[in-house]
């Protein structure tokens, strides 16, 4: 017996030893040094140049919201951006973009502005639920999240964009999506197929109304919903989707003589439904909203709150020709209703045609050449009766950097 008890024994103190030599390893093992957040800090950004006076047959047609630089001047810095972007904690992250190129009126460029200022607190480990606080886009319409630096037209659509100019505004929103389409989200804009970006599957928020850099007009937030779902299906990709908003805009800018509401606020509510499928290599874009909004009524020399309608559908076609990429595309937009934004809450019948392409020779540089064929009536108190038709062939040099 004496022997099975002494292998026993030597057994136990060897088995001691080795736990002791591995611990004192895992002890002397240098630990991987953390990184502070400051050297997680993302810096990229973008340029727009552009020239729009190429078989220009109608100065007098221009689209304030969208490009100032229409039917005036030459050269023009479309923007100018630089983002800063990164976790500085492990559900904790930032985002901040500054344009360097604001245009607050014609004639009067390159300001700096701010365009988003916030952060995203994720609720859970996989980053599927979170708030975002701050200055940031307002979840309507997939043309108005896409980057401009993504998009294949110059300009956004009139239909959606006149919701919220330059796209955003300062509020909460909550957004929901799986770990697995987030990865998708950020693919479909990684891989060059015009996405959106990440905006979750479903978002619901409210936010000041009056749009970006501007306070609350009335302690009345604006509250926004939106449901969309990417889905993949034999080598294609679909993304289908609806939202909608509610709440009182303040007309902030309007003639002396002109008729309004007592305290300025008008109903502002709209829904919209977008469909995209992802140019694998044939792509279709459409959205379609309703809603009521304020309008110059020039029967009455008033703004009344009336009904608006309108949408766009574009098709494209993805080429790679060896380490290029050429994307020909074409887009109609049409949008009858008030723009809120603009003097007296200008009144709008838009017809329009844009026929380019875009060519990307190197991942840094992109040239799109466009040829836009317009209808537009926009009429204000002081301008009535403005009805512009004309063509122009458009170009603009990007720059990623």
């Amino acid at each position: 017996m004496a022997k099975p008890i002494l292998s026993l024994k030597i057994s136990i103190l060897i088995t001691i030893v080795s736990l002791s030599f591995l611990s004192a390893n895992a002890q002397d093992k240098p630990k991987a040094p953390t990184k502070h957040w400051y050297e997680q800090i993302s810096i990229r950004g973008y340029a727009q140049v552009r020239y729009n006076r190429l078989l220009e047959t109608n100065d007098s047609l221009k689209n304030e919201q969208g490009d100032k630089s229409w039917g005036n001047g030459g050269f023009f810095v479309r923007r100018m951006r630089i983002i800063f972007s990164g976790n500085v904690h492990e559900r904790v992250y930032f985002y901040v973009q500054p344009d360097f190129a604001s245009s607050p009126s014609s004639g009067s460029n390159n300001f700096a502005q701010l365009r988003d200022a916030y952060f995203d607190l994720a609720l859970d480990k996989k980053k599927e639920y979170r708030f975002r606080v701050g200055q940031s886009k307002v979840p309507f319409g997939f043309e108005n999240l896409q980057s401009s630096q993504n998009r294949l037209p110059l300009d956004r659509n009139d239909a959606l964009n006149s919701a919220v100019s330059n796209e955003r505004d300062l509020g909460v929103f909550f957004y929901w999506a799986p770990e697995k389409t987030r990865k998708l989200f950020s693919s479909l804009v990684s891989d060059g197929l015009k996405g959106s970006g990440d905006y979750g599957v479903f978002g619901i928020g409210a936010y000041n109304g009056q749009t970006a850099n501007k306070n609350d007009a009335n302690k009345k937030p604006h509250v926004i919903a939106r449901l969309s779902y990417p889905m993949e299906f034999k080598g294609q990709i679909f993304e289908a989707g609806v939202q909608a908003y509610k709440g009182k805009y303040v007309i902030e800018s309007k003639s002396d003589k002109v008729k309004f509401a007592k305290d300025l606020n008008y109903d502002d509510e709209r829904a919209a439904a977008s469909f995209v499928l992802f140019p694998k290599p044939f792509g279709i874009q459409a959205e379609y909203n309703v809603g009521r909004g304020p309008e110059f009524n020039p029967l009455t020399d008033s703004i009344e709150t009336q009904k608006l309608k309108g949408g766009y559908i574009t098709a494209s076609y993805f080429m790679k020709v060896k380490s290029q990429i050429l994307i020909p595309f074409l887009r109609y937009h049409t949008y009858d209703g008030g723009k809120k934004h603009e003097l007296d809450a200008r009144s709008y019948t838009v017809k329009e045609i844009e026929i380019g392409t875009e060519w990307q020779p190197i991942k840094n540089f992109e040239l799109v050449a466009m040829y836009t064929i317009s209808e537009r009536r926009f009429e204000d108190y002081k301008l009535q009766n403005n009805k512009q038709k004309g063509s122009l062939l458009r170009i603009q040099a990007q720059l990623n950097f």
